[in-house]
């Protein structure tokens, strides 16, 4: 009868998410803020004076589809698998 030979238990020194990951984190991070970078600005400075460049094609569709990109880079930076670099 062969004996199997047993793996080593970890010893904890590997790391659960890989460089390449956590590269993914930051650029999802960076997409983000640029996202509210985009989102910001259209203030008055006298508040009894309407602005409408509050409501500009960049602060409505732009800014929010690019801070939802840099949500879904973060969850695949998470959740997917990547090989070892």
């Amino acid at each position: 009868m062969a004996v199997k030979k047993q793996d080593k238990p970890d010893d904890g020194k590997k790391l659960a998410i890989t460089k390449k990951g956590i590269r993914l984190m930051i650029a999802g991070l960076v997409v983000m803020i640029a996202g509210f970078i985009l989102l910001s600005g259209g203030g008055s400075d006298d508040p009894q004076v309407f602005n409408y460049a509050m409501f500009d094609a960049r602060r409505l569709v732009a800014a929010p589809i690019v801070i939802i990109c840099g949500i879904i880079i973060e969850i695949a930076a998470i959740m997917g698998r990547h090989k070892e670099d």
